[in-house]
């Protein structure tokens, strides 16, 4: 089965295609994991996206009913340089190959990753078709031209209805704006009583269950097009602890009347250096955003930086100066990458321990 990547530049890869057999429209960027390539896919954070892996061997140990960050996948398609079709691990029930055909997502392999990669960090994320259909140049543009494209996820990857996950501990809300099952995962280790909501729902649907802290959830694309949900958490931060994780720290920042800006190809992968200026160490850690906080905008709403990215010195998490409120741009939870910053969670605890 032919593969073709076709960019909107005009650029064109060769390869050959795996997975679904079909055409998908969608925003091509990188990822620089060495593995974990199914927490990837089915991290909700990926909605809308083409993903290239910089690693050049993917699918050697499999896949695995415990590696889901979703019900689904929602990326719009995988780019490889090669795959494996003898997968090797005592974990491994599935290849990547029939994962994809499973999840209904395109794949192609075979092609210059390198250049690829080389390509967004020069141009920045661009939109592609990748397909294996016997398609046309002119077939191509037209797909990427009349393709469905946008970065307003939220109501494909949240949940629809409330969900309660009884426990005796502390009583958190969850807004889901796409929240990877390792999140909960973390609470559920802490003893937490869940109550996961929609991404849309209202501070006082929110506040009838009375929280002890609300969680700010990671998600896809762009954070100022969640205007209900900065209204609902500007509200919220004013009575209660709150932690925000990527989409929720991007957001977090637009409540209290910050700024955020999109990234020329962001950060994607399980190891991006960032300094926590508090406990004065440096970690490594799970990344995956196209968007930051601009750091001008919140010197003055009473934010202070916590955590800053060692690569681009981009602000990676703050606080604030009064109120039990903080965030961070990373993924404390890894899956996959380390989980040296898990702390947070810890942290996230005592704050609600002290507001009692």
């Amino acid at each position: 089965m032919k593969g073709i990547l076709y960019l909107e530049d005009g650029t064109v890869y060769m390869g050959k295609g795996f997975g679904k057999s079909g055409t998908s429209v969608g925003e091509l960027v990188f990822n620089t994991s060495m593995t974990g390539y199914q927490e990837i896919l089915t991290d909700p954070s990926y909605a809308g996206q083409v993903i290239t892996m910089t690693y050049p061997l993917i699918g050697n140990y499999g896949v695995n009913r415990f590696a889901w960050e979703s019900k689904k996948s929602f990326a719009r398609g995988l780019v490889v340089k090669s795959i494996s079709n003898t997968p090797s691990n005592y974990t491994c029930e599935n290849s990547i190959d029939e994962m994809l055909k499973s999840m209904n997502i395109v794949g192609i392999y075979g092609v210059d990753t390198r250049s690829i990669t080389k390509k967004i960090r020069s141009n920045g994320a661009l939109k592609c078709v990748i397909s294996t259909e016997e398609l046309s140049i002119s077939a191509l543009e037209d797909c990427l031209k009349n393709g469905q494209y946008n970065e307003d996820y939220m109501e494909e990857v949240s949940t629809k209805e409330i969900i309660t996950i009884k426990n005796q501990g502390p009583k958190i809300a969850v807004m889901d704006f796409g929240a990877k099952n390792n999140i909960i995962n973390n609470l559920k280790h802490r003893n937490c009583d869940i109550t996961i909501f929609p991404y849309n729902a209202t501070y006082e649907e929110i506040m009838e269950i009375k929280p002890d802290g609300v969680l700010l959830s990671n998600g896809p694309g762009d954070p100022k097009s969640v205007e209900c949900a900065i209204k609902t958490v500007k509200k919220i931060i004013t009575k209660t602890p709150t932690f925000g994780i990527c989409l929720g720290h991007q957001i977090l920042a637009l409540a209290v009347g910050g700024d955020t800006y999109k990234m020329k190809f962001g950060h994607r992968g399980g190891n991006h250096g960032v300094y926590d200026i508090q406990r004065d160490r440096a970690y490594i850690t799970s990344q995956n955003h196209g968007y930051a906080v601009d750091e001008q905008s919140i010197e003055e709403k009473g934010m202070i930086i916590t955590h800053r990215n060692l690569n681009d010195n981009s602000i990676e998490g703050m606080q604030h100066k009064e109120l039990p409120v903080f965030s961070v741009q990373f993924h404390p939870e890894g899956a996959p990458g380390p989980e040296d910053t898990s702390y947070l969670f810890d942290k996230f605890m005592g704050l609600m321990k002290d507001s009692r």
